[in-house]
């Protein structure tokens, strides 16, 4: 994470009409904010699309920008507003694929270790249970599943997610454990 006063500057900069400004502080959040769409769109086209155009909003919007939370809460705030704008626009929801969980994957160690052992029946389980999964998250509703993924996919804390969903913490932590329960139950048979 950019330390905090790097990145007022850099949005005191932009705030002037410095592009390249806001070029880097579009690189510093771009991949997080992509994931969180897509993980909420299942969709690479519409989530390339809402980032792109959660980005050129949030340039538009900058004046507005206080400074009251930090730089990167208010862009995913407004990410996620989009997105949930044009979910409730799309009734016809697709398969979604979480092939791509995070764009840090690939560092896990435990999950590269899971990943090369490409055995025929290991990689029948891995995508029965992501089949699984993707079924599963897509029951939820959307602030439900906005903030299993924030939360146990970006890693975001309780506070952050609060700020991002404009809401109270208490009311995060009731949507991850009922969020969590409801996976859980809908996981039942295959987890067994």
């Amino acid at each position: 994470m950019p330390a905090p006063a790097d990145e007022a500057l850099l949005v005191r900069q932009a705030r002037r009409g410095d592009l390249e400004a806001y070029d880097e502080l579009v690189r510093r959040h771009q991949e997080r904010i992509y994931a969180t769409i897509y993980h909420m769109t299942a969709n690479h086209e519409d989530a390339n699309d809402l980032a792109q155009e959660s980005f050129i909003k949030a340039f538009q919007a900058l004046k507005s920008f206080k400074g009251g939370s930090s730089f990167y809460t208010w862009l995913y705030r407004i990410a996620v507003n989009k997105t949930i704008n044009f979910l409730k626009q799309r009734k016809n929801r697709i398969h979604m694929s979480l092939n791509d969980l995070d764009f840090k994957a690939e560092h896990d160690p435990d999950l590269m270790a899971l990943i090369s052992d490409k055995t025929p029946r290991r990689e029948a389980s891995l995508a029965e249970l992501q089949e699984k999964l993707n079924a599963a998250l897509l029951k939820l509703s959307e602030p439900h599943r906005l903030v299993v993924v924030l939360h146990d996919v970006q890693g975001q804390s309780h506070e952050e997610i609060a700020k991002i969903m404009d809401c109270n913490i208490g009311t995060v932590r009731s949507r991850l454990f009922y969020a969590r329960q409801q996976l859980q139950a809908l996981l039942s048979d295959y987890l067994k």
